[in-house]
């Protein structure tokens, strides 16, 4: 057996004891909160105070600021609830965001606004994942780490939007 054979197998031995461990340590964590960080680009999986996950993510276009209507391209800020799971999305799969809320739904009602709506945190539509914004206002994950985030989380769990 050549060098590069033992090498090969293993890295693949390592990897899946790697996994096995990680498995066992996020199958005892509820993933209770979801925190994201406009200004950071960071998507935080929380279970209690500590931090399980994080994730690099794309915003909507216009990223400063709260949503206020239908079409505006930026991402809400506030605390929401992720409400259900959509595995049929045209983004791969979705996790919907209960935006607008209430306090959204008066804000735009005052300004003669639609609040828009339909907000989550989804995989990519085809291709490779930008790092720039390139979302309507949703939160934008690689189709790889939108698998790991649908397994981890059990719905509903709130989900904190920080301003950017």
């Amino acid at each position: 057996m050549n060098m590069k054979r033992i090498s090969t197998k293993l890295t693949n031995k390592f990897l899946l004891i790697f996994f096995i461990i990680c498995s066992a340590v996020y199958a005892d964590k509820k993933i209770d909160l979801v925190k994201v960080d406009k200004s950071s680009k960071k998507m935080f999986l929380m279970s209690g105070n500590q931090v399980i996950k994080i994730y690099d993510i794309s915003l909507g276009i216009d990223p400063i600021g709260h949503k206020g209507k239908s079409g505006d391209n930026k991402t809400p800020e506030g605390i929401y609830t992720l409400d259900y799971k959509n595995s049929q999305s045209i983004y791969y799969k979705s996790i919907h965001i209960s935006y607008p809320n209430e306090k959204d739904k008066a804000a735009a009602a005052q300004k003669g606004w639609d609040p828009g709506g339909d907000i989550t945190i989804h995989g990519q539509k085809k291709g490779s994942l930008s790092k720039e914004e390139w979302t309507e206002g949703c939160i934008g994950v690689t189709n790889e780490e939108m698998d790991e985030i649908w397994e981890l989380l059990q719905l509903p769990v709130t989900i904190i939007i920080e301003p950017r």
